[in-house]
């Protein structure tokens, strides 16, 4: 008989191997994410005059002003994730099970308007709902149903609906990909068995895609909590945590609270993630 060589890599090289390929980008995140975070914190915890001090996080948790920003950024983030849900199930069902041949291009008006800067998109809300906009041009010039314009820049809601309509493609996507693995066999079993269709739903297709609406729950309110420019341009006067830290960075200059403001909005949107994966894996998800 032939001895059989032993061609099986050394050991250590092979071991080596997947490390090498993750290398670069530990590399990247630890460059370019994780340091940032942490000067960041530093720079949160470092006094005026230097030494350690939590005087900002203090001021920041017992201030009511503070407290007030803090509620209305996690209450702003919130609803605009239980109207983008609200409004993206529907359509990712409709995507998933009624499309068909035109799926292409309802995904492709999804995704429209992420194809666009997001300062040009909130420009395109301001000639739409200005004084003298489109929207005030038709009903007061063109038909006539009112005898001024109406004010419609400058509100919560214009800002809401802002946020929503950039936000919505990604519950909708999150959505339609899981309810494209759910199989139809077990709602087609569940109505053999008695249920009507709003009972198989409630009962078998809702749960069975809970783990897509967590997933666009997670992206929809952790980019709804950082968002900034949508409300600069449209106003409405909401005051949220992004906003004051782009004050702070430039108007105030206090780099030191930008920080402090910074690692707060950090944890709230850990928090509400770690929340939402909880809730999301009770569920069944």
């Amino acid at each position: 008989m032939t001895e059989m060589t032993d061609v099986s890599p050394p050991r250590g090289r092979t071991a080596l191997r997947p490390w090498m390929l993750v290398l670069p980008a530990l590399l990247f995140l630890a460059g370019f994410f994780v340091a940032p975070l942490i000067d960041n914190g530093a720079r949160s915890f470092l006094g005026e005059e230097g030494g350690f001090t939590l005087a900002r996080y203090w001021q920041l948790l017992s201030d009511r002003f503070y407290l007030g920003v803090i509620f209305e950024t996690v209450a702003l983030s919130a609803g605009v994730t239980l109207i983008s849900a609200l409004i993206g199930y529907p359509v990712a069902y409709f995507l998933v099970r009624k499309a068909g041949k035109w799926s292409g291009l309802v995904i492709f008006l999804l995704i429209a308007p992420l194809l666009t800067s997001i300062i040009m998109r909130t420009f395109g809300w301001q000639v739409l709902f200005a004084r003298r906009g489109l929207v005030n041009n038709l009903l007061v010039d063109q038909i006539g149903l009112l005898d001024r314009p109406l004010r419609l820049l400058n509100t919560p809601e214009i800002a809401i609906a802002a946020l929503v309509h950039v936000l919505v493609p990604f519950m909708v996507l999150s959505i339609a990909s899981v309810l494209q693995g759910v199989d139809r066999r077990l709602e087609e079993s569940a109505q053999m068995l008695g249920a009507g269709r709003v009972r198989t739903f409630f009962e078998v297709t809702l749960p069975l895609s809970l783990d897509g609406v967590g997933t666009g729950a997670i992206l929809v309110f952790m980019i709804a909590n950082g968002s900034f420019v949508t409300l600069v341009l449209l106003g409405g006067g909401l005051q949220t945590l992004p906003l004051l830290i782009y004050q702070q960075f430039n108007t105030t200059r206090d780099f030191g609270m930008a920080s402090a403001m910074s690692t707060i909005l950090l944890v709230i949107a850990l928090v509400c993630l770690w929340l939402q994966l909880r809730l999301v894996r009770r569920q069944g998800g």
